[in-house]
């Protein structure tokens, strides 16, 4: 029974890897409610479970691909992969709308440029402090900063290490979730209790499951504009990224 039960999962990897990986958010989820009543938003559980298993899986199979590595979980490259990373953040990108962006006004414009530059330059700086000194992995790192999924796309384009991938995802996971728990903590200091404050705040922060969780602890009503914002703030990372920050990043460490 078991022969066949692997077999079956095997032959049907990219079923089997949908899956496993909507198993692991419901239960992301359900641990995000259950205790932490939505202020570690379920997607950041999800994302620092996979790392988890990618680990687990690469120790154990001691292969490069972490937990796709073990057959019967094969089907997880495939649906982690690049093409349908990239489909899911044009996706995202296309539900937002650019005429709210414009109607929104020059702050958010600016929020959105700044918030992606200062993120960049945190992480990069972290990474250049830590020893890295080649600009493909410092680019990397500081993409992470800007969000886990600027990361990997700016790493995919550079040429990165896994390692250093993995790393950025990381930068980006941990951002997300000081987002998540400091927004509740600071939104009445900083007046964040209005629409156009809560696109500005997701303008600059850019953490999608960050600014949602964070927001919808402090209104929920402030979610959608926070999350539109922080929509174009992931895609203009992904723009920035692999060109113009990247070329920045050589130009100071030109090895």
């Amino acid at each position: 029974m078991i022969d066949l039960l692997q077999q079956a999962l095997i032959k049907n990897g990219l079923l089997a890897a949908f899956a496993v990986v909507g198993g692991l958010i419901w239960f992301s989820y359900f641990l995000s409610d259950r205790f932490t009543h939505g202020r570690i938003h379920g997607s950041a559980i999800a994302v620092f479970a996979g790392l988890v298993l990618a680990y687990v899986g690469g120790v154990v199979m001691g292969g490069k691909n972490g937990i796709a590595d073990v057959p019967i979980f094969a089907g997880i490259g495939l649906l982690g992969g690049a093409m349908l990373r990239d489909f899911a953040i044009v996706a995202t990108a296309y539900g937002a709308s650019f005429d709210d962006l414009k109607k929104s006004g020059l702050p958010v414009v600016i929020a959105l440029f700044a918030g992606v530059v200062v993120s960049f330059v945190c992480g990069a700086a972290v990474a250049a402090a830590f020893g890295y000194r080649d600009a493909v992995s410092i680019a990397t790192i500081g993409a992470g900063a800007v969000t886990y999924i600027v990361g990997p796309v700016t790493g995919a384009a550079l040429g990165a290490t896994s390692e250093v991938m993995a790393l950025s995802i990381a930068a980006g996971l941990i951002k997300a979730i000081l987002v998540m728990i400091a927004t509740p903590l600071i939104a009445k200091s900083i007046g964040l209790d209005n629409p156009h404050t809560a696109m500005i705040y997701g303008g600059t922060l850019g953490t999608n499951s960050g600014v949602a969780a964070g927001l919808a602890a402090t209104d929920p009503k402030l979610v959608p504009y926070g999350v539109m914002a922080a929509t174009f703030y992931t895609g203009l990372g992904c723009l920035l990224g692999p060109s113009v920050l990247y070329l920045a990043t050589r130009f100071i460490f030109p090895l």
